[in-house]
């Protein structure tokens, strides 16, 4: 069995090369490639690819899902490994699909865990672990399909689960993630408005965002990640908060 691992990217200098070094040796056993599709970076994102032995295409951007399934296209191995750019493989998980793809998957696609950092720490608690995602697949198996910010692989086949881990460092800073909060609940508000115009509805302003708060914190013990937790709930509730208003400020622009 070969892979493909593939990944898109822009200006991801600080977080490809951890990425590129952890599927190194996997590509390498299982006589492999790395596929990088850029979207414009001006950082030295293409040279770290290009050191790494990685076959770079260069398009505009199409969407999260339209920009991932440019990725999948391009692979040529029998099974695809689809990684964002900051999200390295754990050592045990590398092994684990060398492992698997030597002795013959039984499935068409694999759900592997992700550990999600926040200001370094790893966030285990509040729903945010094992977070699984479907990103092993055999070739043709799957589709991105878009959700926003956050778009979903589909497969019909059968699935299994892997038991190791991706290491998700997508937010080393309070600033870093406010700004991408700031991005995505933009997106998401699109896709609410689009689905249905909504006036000022104090339930999703306000009340929502209370109620997933203590949900996360309290109940789905939150709490137990110290300062990082708090402060991450605290922040992702009021994304819930934003995403809405923004959708109502949607509706009240287009009636205008």
């Amino acid at each position: 069995m070969t892979l493909s691992v593939v990944i898109i990217a822009r200006n991801e200098e600080e977080n490809l090369p951890p990425t590129l070094h952890s599927v190194a040796g996997l590509v390498r056993d299982l006589s492999g490639e790395i596929v990088i599709v850029d979207s414009g970076s001006t950082d030295r994102t293409l040279e770290i690819a290009a050191a790494a032995g990685a076959k770079i295409f260069r398009e505009s951007w199409k969407g999260f899902a339209g920009q991932k399934n440019s990725a999948l296209d391009k692979a040529t191995g029998d099974w695809v490994l689809s990684l964002d750019a900051d999200e390295p493989l754990e050592p045990a998980a590398a092994d684990e699909i060398r492992a698997l793809l030597a002795r013959g998957p039984q499935v068409d696609g694999y759900w592997i865990p992700r550990k999600n950092f926040f200001l370094g720490r790893w966030i285990r608690h509040g729903g945010f672990y094992p977070d699984r995602k479907l990103r092993l697949i055999r070739r043709g198996a799957a589709r991105w399909e878009e959700h926003g910010a956050h778009p979903t692989m589909s497969i019909t086949g059968p699935t299994a689960n892997l038991r190791h881990a991706i290491l998700h460092y997508a937010y080393p800073s309070l600033s870093g993630y406010i700004a991408h909060m700031n991005s995505y609940s933009s997106m998401q508000a699109e896709l609410i408005h689009a689905a249905r115009p909504r006036g000022f509805d104090l339930v999703n302003i306000i009340v929502n965002p209370l109620a997933t708060f203590f949900y996360n914190y309290v109940v789905r013990l939150g709490f137990l990640d110290g300062r990082e937790g708090l402060l991450l709930h605290l922040y992702h509730s009021a994304y819930v908060s934003w995403k809405y208003a923004k959708a109502w400020e949607l509706s009240r622009r287009k009636s205008l």
